[in-house]
């Protein structure tokens, strides 16, 4: 991988000195996790490392000027930024010519222009031959830190920074084929294991059992929310302190903390999401290839969750931003397909900045460009053509009425860890009776009843389906997964797609 050799060899040579090293992450789960791998190794291998986090409320994405202003306080000698730095052409420029030296760790779209850095570790570099491009910066980060390892000549195991390489490179989404997909496996193994105390204590709080059947599905939707709830709502660093801790006393004050910003953080989520779909559903939007929605009252630490709800919902490319007074920053999501950064590099006119890749990324733009950038979206996607906005469910297994769903569920479990570019195989339960139906806060429950079994189902936003269904038969598609609630080889299915029979 270019670079990575000019990069292990000058933080080596810092710890070797025991020169002051800044280890300076992004606020989002992946930054979060890359600066928590390489501090982590590079205190064991006896290095002087004080780690920062970026924060929403300096008013910028990745190294802003107020972040540059904390690492020269710190006075460093050299900066490792994790997750980020790919577009800071200028504070990276002012941290070099102040004497620090810089090593951008990161996975972002890259510009032309070159940085001015002592090394730029990112396989998007045109002239980086690695083959494998879906790395994310948490993978990376334990690349750098093994080959610090190995030129220091330590003897030291990183293996169990591998369950923070799994967090990280599922909550950004990275793709889990490839290299991904042996590090995530490789670490959902160490997080059954339970010896981190911070990851310990999270899913104590998150009642998740780390040693029944943990997923990819489980880091995704009660692990990395968590860890990505205090920088939506302020300031990331207890996430990683949490990743830090060395003891379970310590851990438990953090994870409990970690909880109240969670529920915060839901309560504010579906405040936006009722104003958001009021917005939505007077049919405002329903000619238009792309949405853009943004109010002074919203979060702009919540409006990435948002973004991507009404994404799926609508299977439109969405940009939710927050105001405040004439600024506003917003996060962009779009249905599987689309590519994201493209559209928004067809906006840039309009906007005063962006960043993040095809997936996932984020803008800032004035108030009054409001109008203009919702223009100039709709004009990128009439002219890129509109990602698929109802992709067809299919169905990879049929399950018969005889078959035993617990076996079907092991079966399928052996093609974890599932996410995007391996996505979990759908099962087809072709004319099924439906021995009970009630809604449960907006969602839809289900008994299944297969040949003396019975079999709960799941199906969000649905509720309002329950009272037509209860005695039918139905076409089910849907996802097996265990049922942790109940325990045991109880299983779950998780509904997709559902046909009364007629």
């Amino acid at each position: 991988m270019a670079d990575r050799e000019v990069s292990a060899e000058r933080i080596a040579r810092a710890v070797r000195k025991k020169e002051r090293i800044v280890v300076f992450g992004d606020y989002d789960c992946d930054g979060i996790t890359a600066t928590a791998i390489l501090t982590g190794i590079l205190r064991a291998l006896g290095g002087e490392v004080i780690p920062l986090l970026a924060t929403r409320t300096e008013g910028s994405y990745g190294l802003s000027e107020p972040a540059l202003a904390r690492v020269r306080a710190l006075n460093p000698s050299l900066l490792i930024t994790c997750d980020c730095g790919s577009s800071d052409h200028e504070r990276l420029r002012v941290a070099q010519a102040s004497g620090i030296d810089c090593i951008v760790i990161d996975h972002h779209l890259v510009p032309a222009e070159p940085l001015p850095v002592v090394a730029f570790l990112n396989p998007h570099r045109p002239e980086c031959r690695f083959p494998y491009k879906g790395l994310a910066s948490c993978g990376l980060a334990l690349s750098i830190g093994a080959a610090v390892r190995k030129i220091l000549g330590s003897a030291l195991d990183v293996r169990p920074f591998l369950d923070l390489v799994a967090i990280g490179t599922i909550a950004d989404v990275a793709p889990l084929d490839g290299d991904n997909r042996a590090l995530v496996r490789a670490g959902l193994t160490v997080l059954q294991g339970g010896g981190r105390p911070g990851l310990r204590a999270l899913a104590g709080v998150a009642n998740l059992d780390l040693g029944n059947g943990l997923n990819a599905e489980d880091v995704a939707f009660r692990i990395a929310p968590r860890l990505n709830a205090p920088g939506r709502l302020g300031t990331p660093d207890v996430a990683l302190e949490l990743l830090l801790a060395q003891n379970a006393i310590s851990a438990s004050a953090l994870a409990a903390s970690i909880e109240q910003l969670q529920i915060q953080r839901r309560a504010i989520q579906e405040e936006m999401m009722s104003a958001a779909l009021a917005e939505i559903e007077d049919g405002k939007y329903a000619t238009e290839p792309g949405i853009v929605l943004a109010r002074e009252d919203w979060h702009p630490g919540v409006v990435g969750i948002v973004a991507g709800r009404i994404a799926s919902r609508l299977g439109k490319p969405t940009i939710v931003i927050g105001l405040e007074g004439n600024s506003g920053r917003g996060s962009v999501r779009g249905p599987a397909g689309a590519r994201l950064h493209d559209a928004l590099t067809r906006c840039r006119d309009v906007l005063v900045g962006f960043g993040g890749h095809q997936a996932a990324a984020g803008v800032e733009v004035r108030a009054e460009r409001i109008e203009a950038l919702r223009a100039s979206w709709c004009a990128a996607w009439s002219a890129l053509g509109s990602p698929s906005s109802s992709p067809e469910v299919e169905a990879s297994v049929r399950l018969d009425e005889r078959d035993d769903p617990a076996a079907v569920t092991a079966d399928l479990e052996r093609l974890e860890p599932c996410g995007e570019r391996n996505r979990a195989s759908s099962v087809l339960l072709s004319d099924v009776t439906i021995h009970a139906a009630r809604a449960l806060k907006g969602h839809l429950k289900l008994e299944l009843r297969m040949q003396g079994r019975e079999l709960s189902a799941f199906g969000p936003e649905l509720g309002e389906l329950a009272p037509r269904l209860a005695g039918k038969r139905a076409m089910v598609v849907g996802r097996l997964r265990r049922d942790t609630w109940r325990g045991g080889n109880a299983v779950e299915l998780r509904i997709e797609r559902l046909s009364p029979c007629v």
